[in-house]
């Protein structure tokens, strides 16, 4: 959502003769946040100061589910859902109305929040014998409660709308109530512009109150139980007409297998067996997990009754956790980015918007999820991130047409795309560059059909690098890297891949700040690149962003480190490895292969000395600007991390790809 202005507003109370007897201060912003049923797609669509948003967020729970609220954690939890370009949350009616801090959060990082009340359909009014159907059983104590949550959540401006309940609608009385308090002032309403009615007359006024989740714009409109589905799909049938029939799903959800070291982390040595992979008449594998992945929710990577094979089967057969879950990352980010570029796809045609369910985890659960509950982000997360860039490129994986998606309010114009294709032995078998392109604010234009897959010569397995750049200075606006095999294959070629050795240079600065260590790091394929003709550049900068730093941080600044070279830390850090000139520390690896670096992956541990034996060695949480990307022969991308480390532990920054498989990956420091 970009920047957000909040102003901050001090009021004092003096007392004559005695001073000031009492401060109060707060932040707010100003907008307008309008909402109607779309008459194209029957979808609910939001406008923001009179701008259309394509909605793309997902369904919270709570931070977390001993309720340990702290400050701390809601800024970690709001950042990464705008690290991932969401621009939504939901506040699931199973959860609660959340501390200010998570308002705030929301406020500074950009992200509309649907705020529900306290009924689901998934206690009250099912089941057999049917449940509640007039619950809460303290009627008053409700509408108690629902007023004086509105009075302390309205005048943050990130707050969008009020829903009365998931899946189902308050009791009459609950909902009437509901409907009169928070009925819309004329100035919100369309015709009401210029009115001059008093608004202290309106508990709040300004945003408008839905019924229930499946109602009046999401899902069917009438209720029916049209949210979902829950499983895992073929990628390409995100894209396709029959995947979805309504304007705005609340709810689709799939996998989300976290990292190997985090089921270490939360589970007995029991937890760590593989599912048993079964193959049905059909020749679809239902897997049949361990008693404690389905205590913690685990949702397979097979569906046999939609026909989706196993998706991590499709790179062969895990080894041990460590490799299934390594599998389980490539398929979290495929599934997850053709999600919402199916989506995005048929942006103000055919949807309005879509919620994932679910995007964090107030426990160690083992599904819907991008990070999971000690803050380690999986590769959905960064599929995700890849997807929702305001300006896109991508392959509709149904009709292989490249598009462009522009979700700002900004033509674009003089763009062009690059198209290459990479084989397993460093190879451009494919190279083609567009004609010059605009694109019309808030809209997706097909460019032109990707054939590759079609000529006689093209591989079983292949990488495909799409860019979009600025044909005046070569820069880059976006990039997407796929992963492919041709229709009835699989990835099984890519295990062997697994012992190519690319070569690397990776340079790092670091700048100290008390505790937080904020890192720059050069990427870069060594490998020189066969291509002659590059149009654009083949260095991926990622600029900061205005709303990366929280405005109202209260970190300490006093306690300065200095990233001169003479440092005595960075020097513990960076050893004899520190230029003198330029502050850098460069890494080059070993590698005499021609190839993609597939699917790196940094992160920060401690030093091994500084743990007891067999203890996670991650710094957890930390703040990436990208993470599992892969880079073609010649490429460089720059990376920035963020982390804060605990006191007295000695940080350290690691290189694990699918071409390091065996080496214990690369330590920067």
């Amino acid at each position: 959502m970009g920047k957000q202005s909040l102003y901050n507003v001090e009021i004092a109370v003096d007392v004559k003769g005695y001073g000031e007897s009492d401060l109060w201060s707060n932040y707010f912003g100003f907008r307008k946040i309008e909402s109607h049923i779309d008459s194209v797609t029957g979808g609910r669509l939001f406008k923001v100061n009179g701008q259309p948003v394509f909605i793309r967020g997902g369904n919270w729970i709570l931070s977390d589910g001993l309720l340990r609220l702290s400050k701390e954690r809601y800024q970690t939890d709001i950042k990464f859902h705008a690290d991932m370009n969401f621009n939504m949350i939901r506040c699931w009616a199973g959860g609660i109305s959340e501390r200010p801090d998570f308002y705030h959060y929301c406020d500074v990082y950009g992200l509309l929040v649907w705020q529900e009340f306290w009924i689901t359909g998934d206690v009250d009014g099912r089941g057999d014998p049917v449940s509640n159907v007039n619950g809460p059983i303290d009627h008053e104590l409700f509408k108690l409660c629902a007023r004086d949550t509105i009075k302390l959540l309205r005048n943050h401006p990130s707050l969008a709308l009020w829903v009365g309940g998931n899946e189902v609608i308050p009791p009459k009385d609950l909902n009437a109530a509901l409907e009169n308090d928070l009925k819309l002032h004329p100035h919100f309403q369309s015709n009401g512009i210029g009115s001059s009615v008093d608004p202290s007359q309106y508990l709040d006024g300004t945003r408008v109150y839905i019924r229930g989740s499946l109602w009046d714009g999401f899902a069917d409109s009438n209720g029916g139980w049209t949210d979902g589905p829950y499983n895992i799909q073929n990628p390409e049938d995100f894209f396709k007409d029959d995947f979805y029939s309504y304007g705005f799903n609340p709810e689709v959800g799939s996998i989300g297998m976290p990292v190997a070291a985090t089921i270490r982390a939360t589970m007995p040595p029991e937890g760590w067996e593989l599912p048993l992979f079964k193959t049905g008449s059909d020749g679809y594998v239902e897997e049949v997990p361990n008693p404690i992945w389905t205590y913690h929710k685990y949702l397979p990577y097979s569906n046999p009754a939609k026909k989706v094979h196993d998706q991590i089967l499709l790179y062969g057969n895990p080894k041990d956790l460590d490799d299934f879950c390594d599998k389980a990352q490539l398929v979290n980010y495929i599934q997850y980015r053709a999600l919402l570029e199916g989506w995005t796809s048929r942006m103000w045609t055919k949807y309005t918007g879509v919620l994932i369910w679910k995007n964090m985890n107030p426990w160690t659960g083992l599904r819907g999820q991008f990070y999971d509950h000690l803050h380690d982000q999986n590769a959905g997360f960064y599929g995700c991130r890849s997807a929702l860039e305001p300006i896109h490129v991508q392959l509709n994986l149904s009709t292989y047409f490249i598009e462009v998606v522009n979700t700002t309010p900004n033509q674009l114009s003089d763009m062009a795309i690059e198209v290459s294709v990479w084989d397993l032995d460093g190879k451009c078998p494919y190279f083609k560059v567009t004609d010059k392109i605009s694109i019309s604010p808030k809209k997706v234009l097909p460019i032109v059909e990707m054939t590759y897959p079609k000529s006689k010569t093209a591989k079983p397995v292949y990488f495909l690098l799409l860019k979009l750049f600025n044909v005046s200075d070569k820069s880059i606006l976006s990039r997407n890297f796929y992963w492919l095999y041709l229709p009835g294959g699989s990835y099984k070629l890519l295990e062997p891949y697994r012992t190519k050795k690319v070569p690397l240079k990776i340079k790092t600065q670091v700048t100290i700040k008390g505790s937080t260590y904020d890192v720059e790091m050069l990427v870069e394929n060594m490998v020189k690149n066969p291509s002659k003709n590059l149009s654009c550049m083949n260095e991926i900068v990622y600029t900061h962003k205005e709303n990366d730093n929280d405005m109202t941080s209260e970190d300490s600044v006093e306690d300065v480190i200095s990233d001169k070279p003479d440092n005595g830390i960075l020097r513990r850090l960076c050893g004899g490895f520190l230029r003198a000139d330029n502050n850098l520390r460069v890494v080059e690896t070993n590698g005499t292969d021609e190839g993609v670096a597939f699917f790196l992956h940094l992160s920060v541990h401690a030093a091994k000395k500084d743990l007891e034996d067999n203890k996670d060695t991650r710094i957890l949480p930390v703040h990436y600007s990208n993470n599992y990307f892969s880079l073609v022969p010649g490429e460089k991308m720059n990376i920035r991390l963020s982390f804060k480390a605990p006191q007295g532990v000695t940080p350290r920054i690691s290189l694990n790809g699918w071409n390091y498989n065996g080496d214990g990956g690369v330590s920067i420091y």
